[in-house]
């Protein structure tokens, strides 16, 4: 077999993977909206799909892994095409990691149904998780269009992610501090909201991706992050009491 044809094939298996990651990214996409308008709306037939689908994502990360495995030992890839195989791998754990975490969202959609709302904290929610959405639809620009420049706008977006989790984890803490009744929607809408900041850094991870990709190196710069809660005692503190 001559290199033309080597090449030839790996350009197709290639095209075949990314279609797959493609496919994969849209349905987790999907996966993040959905959950948080479940949230939003008490929708727990939405909230059941989310759950449900989250098979789908599963089966295609592993596919996925599957097929970039056979393409390592069947075409002997180069230094160059083997980063790009390793490249989906990473990007494939990262969104079935996000698929999960929509899945946990959904999960608590039947708790919550049997609570009092908390005064439009919901609709922050989905408004949160609308902004990673858009950063994971980006990220996966970027890789198809090897963006450097763009996967470097949604690692810096992801400090947006960290500040409006820092201000729903404050005024959730205020609420249970109000009322005592409160502490349990609370918590379970903290959970949520860590739950979405968790996405955005996975997102972020994506993006870390393609710059590795583009330029063969790791962003340089230390990550930003805004996620000021975990080192926070006080806050710490007064969380753990309320929990």
């Amino acid at each position: 077999m001559n290199q033309e044809h080597i090449s030839s094939a790996f350009d197709r298996d290639l095209e075949g993977i990314q279609a797959r990651i493609m496919k994969m990214g849209g349905l987790v996409e999907q996966a993040i909206l959905d959950a948080a308008q479940a949230l939003e709306t008490r929708d727990q037939e939405l909230a059941e799909q989310v759950r449900k689908g989250d098979r789908a994502i599963d089966d295609l990360e592993e596919l996925l892994n599957e097929e970039a495995a056979r393409v390592i030992a069947l075409r002997a890839p180069t230094a160059i095409d083997l980063r790009v195989i390793l490249s989906v791998m990473r990007i494939s754990a990262n969104l079935e990691r996000i698929g999960d975490l929509a899945k946990n969202l959904a999960k608590r959609n039947a708790v919550l149904m049997t609570m009092p709302q908390i005064n439009g904290s919901a609709s922050q929610l989905r408004r949160m998780s609308r902004d990673v959405q858009k950063m994971l639809k980006d990220a996966l620009d970027s890789y198809i269009q090897r963006d450097e420049g763009l996967a470097r706008d949604v690692i810096a977006r992801d400090v947006d992610i960290d500040q409006m989790y820092n201000t729903l984890f404050r005024e959730f803490l205020t609420f249970m501090l109000e009322d005592p009744r409160n502490i349990t929607p609370c918590m379970h809408y903290h959970f949520i909201a860590k739950n979405i900041e968790r996405m955005g850094d996975h997102v972020t991870s994506i993006a870390e991706q393609v710059v590795f990709l583009v330029t063969g190196e790791k962003p340089g710069e230390p990550r930003p992050k805004e996620d000021v809660t975990s080192s926070d005692a006080d806050l710490s503190q007064r969380m753990e009491l309320g929990d």
